[in-house]
Order: structure tokens, then C-alpha cells, then sequence
């Protein structure tokens, strides 16, 4: 059989679209980690900021320039869909270029032998089989695509449209079927989770979505990317409440004074974006958001009163941006944009901050037990990586274990975890149940 190299670049979003793709392709290619021994590589990329997109040029360019002979190389995703009318003439190593619309029809795709393949519509997936990566008990369940918000900073309207939401049913079906797979623990997935159902006219389309989640049994969900302008006291209190849904809030803010969330066209008072934030505090919680640092317009004033902001409420992780000028964008037409070395300087105090109030966060938890979900060894094989439930994969870090009261330890099931100690930013515990 021949052999598929896939990289799958960007959010948890364009993971999703990948895990498609290798369904698609299963009965054709087996899955290798080497790409100099592929006869196919996929580059799944992104298009949303410019780090991001340096990213995935520079491994379109270096898969390129290590593929064996014969061996094509498919180009997908945002960056692809973005710009479809200027890359496949400045990169002609490229086999096949497509975008957004067509990661359910990929085997066509790559039969058709066609050098550009666009469909005009964006994919969402409906029943598609997936092949699921880097985990046997946790995966990524898509809600919707595309988004309705008008933020002056993002694209993404702009190459994936307006909002697309999969029905209640579907979603419910895709987690039993992963279920009766052995997988346990998931991420629900969108640009815009609180707007989940408004394009159906339905206002508490997540809070439906809950209800019948908790019909469940033996599973952890928790819900990324809520937007402050369509999330309520409602749905935070639905998700308190959820047997099944933690309690785990990732809220991107951007900012907090009036005037730059007006500039950044993010609807919403200051004094309800606060209320909501204090609201996600009143039970135990994890709260996780992202910010913008250096947007044009953005004074000193502004820049001070959000790095306080972060400090006073003490975010259990954030994720700092540095603004990134980006073509199509409202704010790309600005006058006012911040020189280099003032963003650079402004992200730099941030992290700061950021480092400071993770620290916090994370001594919170010593000397508590919690319930973690078990992840093997570590890379050095020296210790155990366990992730408390109530976090996310991948991005809010882990737990390392270095005794046990239990043996023959098995990836995917759930222990107790009595965390003793915090080295550095690392916590440490051991297994008690």
C-alpha cells in the first residue's frame, strides 16, 4: 500500500478537517511520520495571522524539497482557499492546490489531477468517518463553520464565510459512534461556539446541545471558544449545571477598554464582558482567554488598563497575540498602526503578566487532589503525564507523576492525582486512586 505524509497545521479546527481527509484516504495509503518515504503529502494549512502563515509556506517549501521522487504534494486548507490566485504560480512545486470546500471529496481531489481544484463553498463535516490522531481517548468534535462576528482584526468571514452550524443529532451521533470506539473525553470545536444554532434562529442552541450531552454516560466534554457578545449567565450557569460539560470557559476577550473594543468592532459593554468573566468564577473553574496587543489605536492607556486587567483577575491561561496587519481587514485600512518595536515591547510586558498569573493558577492546585485522565510516559520515559480533566489537550499543559499506589497504569483511564509539587511552572504529584 502506499504510504500518506499529513501535516496538519493551525487550530484544533483544521485537525478535524485533517482526521476527514485520512478517512478518506485509508483504503489507499497507510499513515507514516517520515515524509521522505511518502507517495503522498498533504499540507493542511493556515491562513489566519502572519506567523501562521510563514509556518505553513515554510513547510509547504521544505516538504517540497524533501519528497522523493514521484512522490506529489497536495496543498489544502485556509491558506490555500486564501490565496488561491497568487500561490500556485509563486510555489509550482506544489502537485495540487484546494481549499476549504473540498476535504471530504480529497480522493477526488487527487484523482482528478488537476493542478488548482476550488470548489466555491466551505466544507463542514456532516457523517464523514475520521481517522482520529494523536490521542485513543480524546478527540475534537466540529459544531460549526464559518462565522457571523465582524471583528476589524479577522479574515476569516472573508474565506469561510458565514455561519454554518451541524445539527444537534449529528453532533450527539458523532460522539456515540467515537464513543463505542473507546473514546471518552472531548473538545467541542468552532470560530464562534456561543452563536452555535443563530443561524437557525436558535438563540440557546448550545444549552440545547448540553441537555442532550448529558444523556451520556461516561464521558468529559468541554467547549472552546466562546464569544463574549453571544455568550450569557445563562449558558454559564447550563454549563455549572451539566453532569457531563466542565466546567471550562475559553473566552477569547482581546481587550477590555471601551474605546479599542469599539475600534475592534467587538460588540458588547466592558461592564458585561466583566460581569460574564466574574460569573465563570463563581463555581471552580478554568478560565482561559486570548488577547490582542498592539491593534491600531491602541494607547498606552489602553495597553495599561488590560495588562492590570490580567493581573487583578488572574486567568488560568491566556494566549497573547501580537496584532498581525492583516489584508481585507478593517483594520488593515487604519492610519494609526503601532510601530514594530512598540507592539514587541507591549507583548514582552504582557507575557509578564501572563507568566505571573499562570504561575497563581497553577498553585491553586498543590497540595488538592484532582481527577486526571492518564497520557503515558514522557518523551524521556522518567515520568508519567497525566491532564487533569477539567483542562484542555495540548495547550494548558499537564501534570507529571513520580510515585503511584496503583500499578499497570492504562493510557485514556481516569486516577486520582494528589498534586505535592509545583517546579517552576511543572506540577508534580502522585497517583492515590
Amino acid at each position: 500500500m502506499k504510504k500518506l505524509y499529513l501535516a496538519s497545521l493551525g487550530c484544533v479546527k483544521n485537525l478535524v478537517d485533517s482526521e476527514v481527509m485520512l478517512g478518506k484516504l485509508k483504503n489507499e495509503y497507510t499513515l507514516t511520520d517520515n515524509p521522505n518515504e511518502a507517495d503522498l503529502i498533504i499540507v493542511n494549512t493556515c491562513g489566519f495571522i502572519n506567523p501562521a502563515k510563514e509556518e505553513s509556506i515554510d513547510t509547504i517549501l521544505e516538504l517540497a524539497n524533501e519528497r522523493k521522487e514521484n512522490a506529489k504534494i497536495v496543498v489544502a486548507g485556509c491558506l490555500s482557499e486564501r490565496y488561491k490566485n497568487i500561490l500556485p504560480d509563486e510555489i509550482p512545486e506544489v502537485d495540487i492546490w484546494t481549499g476549504v470546500g473540498d476535504f471530504g471529496n480529497i480522493d477526488k481531489v487527487i484523482k482528478s489531477g488537476k493542478k488548482k481544484y476550488f470548489t466555491p463553498r466551505v466544507y463542514l463535516i456532516h457523517n464523514d468517518e475520521r481517522i482520529i490522531t494523536g490521542s485513543s481517548y480524546h478527540a475534537y468534535i466540529k459544531l460549526s463553520e464559518g462565522c457571523n462576528q465582524k471583528c476589524a482584526f479577522c479574515a476569516i468571514p472573508n474565506f469561510k464565510g458565514k455561519l454554518q452550524s451541524r445539527p444537534i443529532e449529528e453532533i450527539i451521533d458523532e460522539i456515540k459512534r467515537l464513543k463505542d470506539k473507546g473514546f471518552k473525553d472531548f473538545s467541542l470545536a468552532s470560530q464562534d461556539s456561543s452563536s452555535y444554532l443563530r443561524d437557525y434562529g436558535i438563540r440557546d442552541g448550545l444549552e440545547r446541545l448540553i441537555d442532550e450531552i448529558d444523556k451520556i454516560e461516561g464521558i468529559t466534554v468541554r467547549i472552546l471558544y466562546l464569544y463574549p457578545a453571544t455568550t450569557t449567565k445563562r449558558l454559564i450557569r447550563k454549563i455549572f449545571e451539566s453532569k457531563n460539560v466542565q466546567n471550562y470557559f475559553d473566552m477569547p476577550i482581546q481587550h477590555i477598554t471601551p474605546r479599542m473594543l469599539k475600534i475592534m468592532r467587538r460588540p458588547g459593554s466592558v461592564e458585561k464582558l466583566k460581569e460574564l468573566l466574574y460569573e465563570m468564577r463563581k463555581d471552580f473553574s478554568f478560565v482561559r482567554t486570548s488577547v490582542i496587543v498592539g491593534h491600531p489605536g491602541e494607547t498606552h492607556e489602553d495597553f495599561e488598563e488590560l495588562r492590570k486587567f490580567l493581573e487583578e483577575y488572574k486567568f488560568d491561561r491566556v494566549n497573547v497575540f501580537a496584532y498581525s496587519d492583516e489584508e481585507e481587514t478593517p483594520a488593515y485600512k487604519r492610519k494609526d498602526k503601532l510601530p514594530d518595536a512598540v507592539i514587541e515591547a507591549r507583548v514582552k510586558e504582557i507575557e509578564k503578566t501572563v507568566k505571573q498569573t499562570t504561575q497563581e493558577s497553577l498553585k491553586k492546585y498543590l497540595n488538592k487532589t484532582c481527577e486526571c485522565y492518564m497520557d503515558g510516559l514522557t518523551d524521556d520515559g522518567l515520568f508519567y503525564s497525566v491532564r487533569p480533566k477539567l483542562w484542555a489537550p495540548e495547550v494548558d499543559g499537564d501534570i507529571l507523576i513520580n510515585e503511584s499506589n496503583i500499578e499497570d497504569l492504562e493510557v485514556g483511564n481516569l486516577y486520582k492525582v494528589q498534586v505535592t509539587e509545583l517546579a517552576k511552572d511543572q506540577l508534580i504529584g502522585k497517583i492515590i486512586g
